[in-house]
């Protein structure tokens, strides 16, 4: 008789981390997850608004001893000034996408009428396509993808989340 052991549900973790900005840094965080062979889901870099900061967005999934691991090894690299992560933290998660569709005088009223529906903007018109911006969460963006879908997506861009904690609480030096 064989006893089947319940493996604990993968969690999604939204990590901020809050960095030197200098040379090297991101290929460092990079190689600490590649080293334990943990993936990236999303990631977002940017200049925050202390130039010599910047802040990493990090949306990785694992199991809680991985998670918690990563974000005490993260927190020993020199460069790393604060690492966060929002679990349980009122917080607000963005991700930017350009969408590449298919679109001729037949259909293009309908993927106006779609992209209006959703709030997202036509950024860019061609004889043969059009280039929508859409900004939410991730559901969205794949109910807005899942729609435009049939028309046909020629090419597709995102940026990764970005997330912030609601209210006082800043996450910053």
């Amino acid at each position: 008789m064989e006893i089947a052991i319940a493996e604990k549900p993968a969690l999604r973790r939204t990590i901020s981390v809050m960095v030197e900005n200098k040379f090297g840094v991101l290929a460092r965080i990079a190689t600490l997850f590649a080293a334990r062979g943990f993936n990236i889901d999303s990631l977002a870099v940017g200049e925050t608004e202390d130039p010599s900061v910047s802040r990493m967005t990090i949306v990785a999934t694992g199991n809680e001893t991985v998670l918690e691991q990563v974000e005490k090894q993260l927190n020993k690299l020199i460069d790393v000034i604060k690492v966060s992560n929002f679990e349980g933290e009122p917080h607000l998660e963005r991700d930017l996408a350009l969408i590449k569709v298919n679109a001729d005088k037949n259909n293009r009223s309908e993927i106006f009428q779609i992209v209006d529906i959703f709030r997202a903007k036509i950024v860019d018109v061609a004889s043969d396509s059009l280039i929508v911006e859409i900004t939410g969460d991730e559901d969205k963006i794949q109910a807005l993808e899942s729609l435009l879908k049939p028309f046909g997506i020629k090419e597709m861009v995102r940026t990764g989340i970005i997330a912030m904690a609601r209210g006082k609480t800043a996450y910053s030096k």
